[in-house]
């Protein structure tokens, strides 16, 4: 009998469905277990609110912002963050799916073990966040900005850095055998972890 599968998640304690919080102040809010469905989060003011193990199906976030803020566990399906910004922000242990992320905008903050792959993140600004074994399998981060990033243990095979800033990051989980990173832009310090990735010996 196996013993690692994950037990169901309980039901949630409360569904939220189709309500309109366009340009609401929700700073200081504790939501644990709730379902957030169809809701229009537009224009959110959010200061350091807690969502801990909610889940986000639908949810619009377009042009909010977030600061302090804590999405602990939780699972985003279908939602469009359309020039969202999130500024020391917790997203530990959360997933995304089938999500849109135009002109998407994160400073600082701890996204490690997040689920994001496949996430189309075209053009975003990720700067200076923790995201220590996210998974970001076949991600496409063309002409994005990922600079002083960590990603040690990240999982990164198939992403796609074309044309992306990566200088800062750590990049020492990065396979250059199965990621796309043409025209990507990187240190000097950076470019020795590649090589030495690639087994090969500077002189």
């Amino acid at each position: 009998m196996p013993t690692n599968i994950p037990a169901p998640l309980p039901p949630p304690v409360e569904v939220i469905r189709s309500q309109d919080w366009y340009g609401q102040d929700i700073s200081g809010r504790r939501y644990t277990r709730c379902a957030f469905i169809d809701v229009d989060m537009t224009e959110v003011a959010n200061e350091g609110a807690v969502f801990d193990h909610c889940t986000f199906r639908g949810v619009r976030f377009n042009v909010s912002r977030h600061s302090g803020a804590a999405f602990t566990n939780c699972t985003f399906s279908h939602c469009v963050f359309f020039d969202a910004q999130f500024t020391d922000c917790k997203f530990v242990g959360s997933l995304f799916q089938q999500c849109t992320f135009s002109l998407f905008k994160v400073s600082g903050g701890d996204w490690s073990f997040a689920g994001l792959p496949g996430a189309d993140l075209r053009r975003a600004s990720l700067r200076s966040v923790r995201m220590r074994e996210a998974d970001l399998t076949g991600a496409r981060l063309e002409d994005a900005d990922v600079t002083d990033v960590d990603l040690s243990g990240a999982q990164l095979h198939s992403a796609n850095f074309i044309r992306c800033d990566l200088r800062g990051s750590d990049l020492s989980s990065l396979d250059p055998l199965t990621a796309e990173l043409g025209k990507a832009t990187v240190s000097l310090e950076q470019a020795a972890v590649l090589v030495a990735a690639l087994g090969l010996n500077v002189a």
